[in-house]
Parts: structure tokens; C-alpha cells; sequence
């Protein structure tokens, strides 16, 4: 298949289920294209072993969808790409549970780095320590945008991070995204089993009285639960 064909089927879901719009122009982007963090041209084909990342959401009532998932496009994933895998979904896990009331705003983002940079050095893209590596910002080779974005009424929703030069705090109500990636172009300090990797795992998160509540819960992230989903079972 080509990239656009598996877009048109995306926006042909969303209209035929009454969302009218996209939220935004789909990211559809297989094998290196997924190490571009915008990619929108949608139009290579994709090939065995490469990873396929979907970036679409679409507005429904007035509000706005931003959901990401990363998909083998042979069904299976690679030794290279589950490793790579666990580590994103360990840092997007580790960035959702610190969402709640009165968290300020850059804790989220702060947890899922630190597992991010520790999946660095496992992998052995980076040397040093987590501490260190942070501090040098040499992580922005593999992961350079941040955790998320509010979402509501828009895809990128009004409300400033800062209010008097201080991180603001989570209130019941907002809603954010959580979305941390691992993008890993060939370099020489780059392992060749990983070129070419590019994962990203978005959901959106709603602020609750107590904690918070994933909307996009129901959609899998799990390996074997994608693996299982791409068999069509």
C-alpha cells in the first residue's frame, strides 16, 4: 500500500461516522519518514519490516481527537523495534499517571524523559548518565519536542504553560495530550539495527477530580495486542 491509501481510509472512518473533519492533516509515515516529526507528504509506499506511524484525530461536536499509534507493517514487530517500542510506552505511561489536579504542568514531561534517556543509554545511542545527558540536551538527537499539548475545542488548544514565569498547575477539566517518541535516524553513533526506527504513542488525557482519565484508552498500544490486532483476529 501507499501512505495516502491508508489516510483515505482514515478520513473515510471519520466521515462515515459523523466526524466531518480531521482535526489537523494526518501524519501517515512509514520507515525513515517517521523519524520526521511533521511529515505530511503521505505519498511513499510502505515496505516489509518497517514501522508504520499514524498521527490523526478529528473533530466531532465541536471538539477535537489527536491520537498516535505505531503499527508493524508486516504484523510483526522487529527485536530492534520491540525494544525500541518498550521504551516509548514505558515513558508514555510513566508521563499519563503523573497527570492529575495540582501536578505542575512539566512533571509529565519530566518523567517520561527520564525513562526516554535511560532507553538511550540501554540502547547504547548515548553514553554517560541520565542526569548527564539531560543536562547536555544531547537526548534531542532521538526525542526534540516536548510531551504534549492542551486539547479541547482545538487540536492545539488556547492556555498558556506558565503563568507568572511559573509552571501552571493541572485543574479538573483540562485536557492534555501525552505524547513521547523515539526517533532514530542513521548516524555514526547509531547501531544499525536501529536506523530508521520512529515511534510515537499518543493519548488523550482528560484531568479528573481525582486523578485522570485516558479517552483513548480503548485503542490498543500493547505489542502483543497490536500484533494480535494487525492478524485481524
Amino acid at each position: 500500500m501507499m501512505e495516502y491509501q491508508v489516510e483515505a481510509e482514515i478520513l473515510h472512518t471519520f466521515i462515515r461516522n459523523g466526524a466531518r473533519y480531521p482535526s489537523y492533516e494526518s501524519i501517515v509515515a512509514g520507515g525513515a519518514n517517521a523519524c520526521t516529526l511533521h511529515y505530511a507528504a503521505n505519498n511513499a509506499r510502505l515496505n516489509d519490516g518497517d514501522l508504520l506511524l499514524i498521527d490523526a484525530g478529528c473533530e466531532l461536536n465541536g471538539y477535537a481527537g489527536d491520537i498516535t499509534r505505531t503499527f508493524p507493517v508486516n504484523g510483526k514487530f522487529s527485536p530492534a523495534q520491540r525494544d525500541v517500542y518498550e521504551i516509548v510506552l514505558a515513558a508514555e505511561l510513566a508521563g499519563i499517571a503523573a497527570v492529575k489536579p495540582g501536578a505542575v504542568w512539566n512533571e509529565p514531561g519530566d518523567a517520561a524523559l527520564r525513562i526516554l534517556v535511560q532507553g538511550m543509554l540501554d540502547l547504547k545511542l548515548l553514553d554517560g548518565s541520565v542526569d548527564g545527558v539531560i543536562e547536555s540536551g544531547a537526548f534531542r538527537q532521538f526525542y526534540m519536542h516536548g510531551i504534549g499539548h492542551m486539547i479541547g475545542l482545538d487540536v492545539h488548544d488556547v492556555g498558556q504553560r506558565k503563568q507568572g514565569g511559573q509552571w501552571r498547575t493541572y485543574q479538573p477539566g483540562m485536557c492534555t495530550t501525552i505524547e513521547p517518541g523515539l526517533y532514530i535516524r542513521p548516524a555514526p553513533n547509531v547501531p544499525a539495527a536501529l536506523h530508521n526506527i520512529g515511534i510515537r504513542i499518543e493519548d488523550d488525557v482528560l484531568v479528573t477530580e481525582t486523578g485522570h482519565e485516558v479517552y483513548t484508552a480503548d485503542v490498543p498500544k500493547e505489542i502483543d495486542a497490536i500484533e494480535i490486532l494487525m492478524q485481524g483476529v
